[in-house]
């Protein structure tokens, strides 16, 4: 059994030559606000949630991405209403968004 019911990694990579990469859109800014909308939602501790940092997941032109374990699913999002959207529905609901799947 899983110390978390679901683990959640945003890479923020910044990529220093000028490549494309996940934080050139936000990526740490918009993690660091799902971490804090797991938490006002009590969804985050032991058995529960964990959102994390990654480096690169090596997707970058797909992203910015995050991907949800233990289901293994990827998403790129746009905004915070996206990630609302995965909490929502894949983390609460049981249900991957499957606009925002890579």
């Amino acid at each position: 059994m899983s110390h978390f019911s679901h683990h959640v990694f945003f890479c923020c990579n910044q990529r220093q030559n000028g490549e494309r990469c996940c934080n050139d859109h936000g990526a740490n800014e918009v993690r660091e606000y799902a971490k804090n909308k797991i938490k006002a939602l009590k969804l985050n501790g032991p058995g529960k949630v964990r959102v994390n940092m990654a480096g690169c997941l090596d997707r970058c032109d797909e992203g910015p991405v995050m991907v949800v374990y233990p289901e293994a699913i990827w998403y790129t999002f746009v905004d915070k209403e996206d990630v609302d959207e995965i909490i929502r529905e894949h983390i609460q609901g049981g249900r991957p968004v499957d606009r925002l799947r890579i």
